[in-house]
């Protein structure tokens, strides 16, 4: 059911809007969405400027410390074969709510740490979250943008990312790792928060048979003035029409007219994990400092 506090950001007025309007309610959803990323841009750009701090504090091996980095990918493996299910069973906002519990309790671990088991733990966490964020994020804004917004706020909130490893990765000449995890847990809460002021996605709600819903997210979303009948008509005419299709099952991967599409979409993102973007990432400092421009990271 729609939250109470959404309902509040749900203006209303009499006259009807023909084309899909921009609310604020929008943006305010799609930014929550960004929000996840900025806390997953986080979670990848710690590791690499706080690499000095955490060593010497808690006098961890090379060994040790590149074990809490690479978890972080291990937990996002996790979070990855587990969100399309998660997602699907419990919705859109309560995956989102999940998810940067998993990242604030993963912070906490870091901030509290005494020794290499905190630090494991709450990375791994983090790296759930991160899996969790990676499907429901883009998912949830494309299901609530309207079609000619949708490609770009979709690719933002993805660019996002980029954009907090960068910050995070900037932040790491200022403070100790302690506080950078601090400020790495501060999106988690501003996210939890705007979630109780945005609705469910209408197609998920469309998928468990909430009609009356459907039609009550799209008017948050597309304001009071803007009649949503139509897309809500197009949207339970899909879910019907593919719920009647065969159901894919794991095995149907192998089947040989899939496989071009497969070895293509594996193949590339084997390229991008041979091309060391994890390992860069995660010891861009350690390699800057070796090229001689420690000055930058001092």
């Amino acid at each position: 059911m729609e939250s109470e506090s959404s309902k509040l950001l749900c203006g209303s007025s009499s006259k009807v809007e023909t084309t899909t309007p921009i609310t604020f309610v929008l943006l305010l959803s799609t930014f929550a969405a960004a929000c996840g990323s900025i806390s997953y841009g986080f979670a990848v750009g710690y590791s690499s400027p706080a690499e000095a701090g955490i060593m010497d504090d808690l006098g961890l091996s090379l060994a040790n410390y590149s074990a809490f980095s690479s978890i972080l990918t291990l937990g996002g493996a996790i979070g990855a074969l587990i969100s399309g299910r998660v997602a699907e069973s419990i919705g859109r906002r309560v995956t989102m709510w999940l998810l940067e519990l998993c990242f604030i309790i993963g912070w906490l671990s870091i901030i509290f740490a005494k020794n290499i088991w905190w630090l494991n733990a709450g990375r791994l966490l983090m790296g759930i979250g991160a899996g969790l964020h990676c499907y429901v994020a883009p998912i949830y804004v494309a299901e609530i943008t309207p079609k000619n917004i949708r490609g770009g706020s979709t690719a933002a909130v993805t660019f996002t990312v980029s954009c907090a490893f960068s910050v995070m990765f900037f932040a790491g000449n200022f403070f100790t790792w302690r506080k950078l995890a601090v400020i790495g847990a501060i999106p988690c809460f501003i996210h939890v928060v705007c979630i109780f002021f945005i609705p469910e996605s209408p197609r998920w709600l469309a998928k468990i048979g909430k009609g009356k819903e459907v039609e009550a997210s799209l008017r948050c979303l597309r304001g009071d003035n803007y009649d949503v009948s139509q897309e809500a008509d197009e949207i339970k005419d899909y879910t019907e029409t593919s719920q009647k299709l065969t159901e894919f099952r794991f095995l149907d991967l192998f089947n040989p007219k899939y496989a071009h599409s497969l070895i293509v979409g594996v193949g590339l993102m084997l390229l991008v994990q041979f091309g060391g973007t994890d390992g860069i990432s995660s010891f861009a400092g350690s390699i800057f400092k070796a090229a001689g421009l420690s000055l930058f990271l001092e």
